[in-house]
């Protein structure tokens, strides 16, 4: 078969020494490339982060592990919709609603509310498709904390009592809605109070 552009070269295969049928100068040359690499990288920054001693910074935008977050006056946003669970690609997310009893409004915010709110994190691929999905601003991905290492499958399904925002606004995400100073000043001073349930 002619080729296109009449421009082919004919090459002929020599007979290899005995060295190149030993492969020693490529086994030779692949090691001084390594060791070129070796003494340039002592030269050079360190990029090992030697974890959990230190910590790599996190991108401004990385997105961690999830929180349920909670209203100015502490009660869940969350209202069970399931747009989150809708949203999700890998169907991390299962929840089941229930009615907000009579005594239960200082706890939930709208009178339908999940009973249960579960998260698969060996599923989840901390995409943020449920974050933008949720019309409540009630899920957020934390910039700053990822899922810690778990020994059990079982311990990386989280429920509501790792996921809900804790009370406390001082020890909240800094993600996500805030409370301003005097908010949480004011929410401080209602948990204080007695009758606050």
């Amino acid at each position: 078969m002619q080729s296109l552009s009449n421009r082919a070269k004919k090459l002929e295969a020599k007979p290899m020494t005995l060295a190149e049928r030993a492969y020693l100068p490529a086994i030779f040359q692949g090691l001084s490339i390594t060791m070129r690499h070796f003494f340039r990288a002592a030269t050079k920054k360190q990029v090992t982060v030697r974890y959990p001693e230190e910590q790599r910074p996190f991108s401004p935008i990385f997105r961690g592990l999830h929180v349920l977050k909670r209203d100015e006056i502490g009660r869940e946003r969350c209202t069970a919709c399931g747009l989150c669970a809708v949203a999700c690609p890998a169907e991390a997310i299962t929840m089941v609603a229930g009615e907000r009893k009579k005594g239960e409004e200082n706890l939930y915010r709208e009178e339908k509310y999940a009973v249960s709110y579960e998260i698969n994190m060996l599923r989840c691929i901390f995409c943020g498709l449920c974050e933008e999905a949720c019309p409540k601003a009630a899920v957020y991905l934390q910039a700053d904390k990822m899922a810690p290492p778990r020994f059990e499958r079982d311990e990386f399904i989280y429920g509501k009592d790792r996921l809900v925002e804790p009370v406390s606004p001082d020890a909240r995400s800094k993600r996500g809605i805030q409370l301003t100073p005097e908010q949480a000043a004011a929410l401080a001073q209602r948990m204080a109070q007695p009758d606050f349930k």
